[in-house]
């Protein structure tokens, strides 16, 4: 397994780069974000006349904090896992937001038990759901539907920058005369050949290349290595596969509108109607 990127490119063999971290970058807004709502309700409260200990709010704020931060790699996974695709928007949408509704519980639950046992420690009580659980739970997902969205958002920017990173070697490579394309395959670095590539496929989190002689898995989308690898006459033919054009050596239409592909080294792999004209378009 690899602990990479999109494409883990490095700037050479053997080299290793330092590259920043989504989560880490997550944290510290969310770090700054707590230290003003604390301070503002801190505030706010002192102005109102409330009764409360200065430690509440910290304490409210911090444990929001614990349980949204620890959440934030799962969301980076489901960014990379239902992407958004100039042929897929809908979907991904969809199951996102489908998604706000277990990361808001494990949210709720996450802070009831954190705060409830600080104040238990501390000898007061926290009535988190004395308003009701119905409108607790109302509220803290309207809150939380912005949060997963602002953490997506953080994945797919750093996503996106490392696929223009690796766009950007290839490119370099390319000027250079090396047409060969960097992957991380096991941590070290792995120069493949684009022709020697027969198809590409998802596989959950990682992305599998296939060549003749065996299989290099990595981590990444297949978005992004579509947009890399199209300029090298990789078509879509699935929503998790691409396909070398100079590796296909027939084309068989089925009864439902898919077709079968037979490769050069003789493997079938079908393809869905929905790409069907890109895939018989001439390159």
């Amino acid at each position: 397994m690899t602990s990479g990127d999109d494409g883990g490119t490095s700037g050479g063999a053997g080299k290793s780069r330092w590259r920043p971290s989504p989560w880490l970058a997550v944290t510290l807004v969310t770090l700054v974000v707590v230290a003003v709502n604390a301070t503002s309700d801190y505030l706010d409260m002192s102005r109102d006349g409330s009764d409360f200990d200065w430690w509440e709010p910290f304490v409210w704020e911090l444990s929001s904090a614990v349980a949204i931060v620890a959440m934030a790699p799962a969301i980076g996974w489901a960014v990379q896992r239902w992407s958004f695709t100039r042929d897929s928007l809908v979907r991904p949408a969809l199951i996102h937001l489908g998604l706000t509704i277990p990361f808001s519980a494990i949210h709720i639950v996450g802070i009831f038990l954190i705060r409830n046992a600080i104040y238990a420690i501390l000898g007061g009580r926290y009535g988190f759901f004395d308003d009701g659980v119905g409108l607790v739970l109302v509220y803290e997902w309207r809150k939380d539907v912005l949060s997963y969205a602002a953490i997506a958002s953080f994945y797919w920017i750093f996503q996106y920058i490392e696929a223009r990173r690796a766009a950007a070697a290839d490119a370099a490579r390319s000027t250079a005369g090396d047409q060969r394309i960097e992957i991380r395959d096991g941590g070290g670095a792995v120069f493949l050949n684009p022709h020697d590539i027969l198809l590409v496929e998802a596989a959950g989190n990682y992305i599998e290349f296939h060549t003749a002689g065996r299989a290099h898995l990595v981590r990444g989308t297949l978005a992004s290595w579509e947009a890399r690898l199209a300029a090298r006459g990789f078509v879509r033919v699935h929503r998790s596969r691409l396909v070398n054009r100079t590796a296909i050596g027939a084309i068989k239409p089925t009864p439902s509108g898919d077709v079968e592909i037979v490769l050069t080294d003789g493997r079938l792999i079908a393809g869905s109607r929905r790409y069907r004209s890109d895939l018989q378009q001439t390159p």
